[in-house]
């Protein structure tokens, strides 16, 4: 494959959007997919041009996919209206930058090769931000031809793609790398709030982290929201609980003890509980503060995320 390649994307929300924009701005010729239409039409105002059914993307050289999870996943490539409906008119190579079961994927995958059709699992490390500023991590598994001919796509979604193997190796990365994020989460909510209890700002609580060894690029990029209590979501609580759904479940099949991912799964679902599900699942923070009983207030403090050097963000 090559760049005058006819490339489809179906998935165009909160994160898919932003790749697909990155594939425009690079002169992909670029035909989108999204079940609520209007949410593709500015990337047409781009370039793209927009079809109403997965299926009418099958005559595409490749096609990409950002969808919410397994379910989604299978629908726009078997349902009805999937990818594969007709036998006889297939991409020949199908790439998904979603999080979806190691179990789905295999199926998906089975169906694919019988018909013809390569998949990669190429799930994605960040969040819509991190994607804006180039700055994505990707682990790939599938064959490897079909990841060499994606290759220049994929470099063009992130900084860094990383093969790791057949199948669907991939998807086990991801899940690991997400049970991370929920623990690293969950203990930056812990000490963030004991420092503050000590009458410390979280503000320079975070500043000394993110300069420690301890720092991060996720660190960094959430300090803005913890700082000044902004949870506009760009990855919720249930996409985090079924996520750690999908690694505890990897985890029984293994028999691997995960004693931290189970304890933070069943913060996770307090979170939700309480009615803080909908929020970025940076409100960890607040959920901790209600059990230490400590009024949170927002800095009002320009730090900076990390993502662009020497921008700084705050809340008006």
């Amino acid at each position: 494959m090559n760049h005058r390649d006819h490339v489809g994307w179906i998935g165009t929300g909160r994160m898919g959007s932003v790749l697909a924009d990155r594939l425009l701005a690079q002169g992909v010729d670029l035909t989108v997919y999204n079940r609520t239409r209007s949410k593709a039409e500015p990337l047409a105002r781009r370039g793209a041009r927009i079809v109403d059914h997965p299926a009418d993307l099958a005559d595409q050289d490749i096609v990409i996919i950002s969808v919410a999870g397994s379910n989604d996943f299978a629908e726009v490539i078997v349902g009805p209206q999937g990818l594969l409906r007709d036998p006889a008119r297939i991409p020949k190579l199908i790439v998904d930058t979603s999080t979806v079961s190691m179990e789905v994927s295999s199926e998906i995958r089975r169906k694919g090769s019988e018909l013809g059709t390569a998949l990669l699992a190429a799930p994605v490390s960040g969040n819509p931000k991190v994607a804006r500023a180039g700055k994505l991590s990707l682990a790939v598994s599938g064959p490897r031809d079909a990841y060499e001919a994606a290759l220049p796509y994929l470099r063009m979604l992130g900084r860094s793609v990383t093969y790791v193997g057949e199948g669907e190796a991939a998807r086990l990365v991801k899940i690991c790398h997400n049970l991370i994020l929920g623990i690293v989460a969950q203990a930056l909510a812990e000490t963030t709030v004991l420092a503050e209890r000590g009458g410390i700002a979280r503000s320079d609580y975070l500043d000394f982290i993110n300069d420690s060894v301890m720092g991060s690029t996720f660190t960094r990029y959430k300090t803005p929201a913890l700082v000044n209590l902004d949870f506009t979501p760009t990855f919720t609580g249930h996409l985090l609980r079924k996520d750690l759904d999908l690694g505890l479940d990897a985890a029984r099949q293994s028999k691997v003890p995960l004693p931290l991912s189970a304890l933070t799964h069943e913060i996770v679902d307090r979170l939700i509980r309480e009615g803080l599900g909908d929020l970025d699942f940076a409100a960890l923070l607040e959920l901790e503060a209600r059990g230490a009983k400590l009024q949170l207030k927002p800095e009002g403090r320009a730090v900076s995320d990390g993502l662009d050097e020497g921008r700084l963000t705050a809340r008006p």
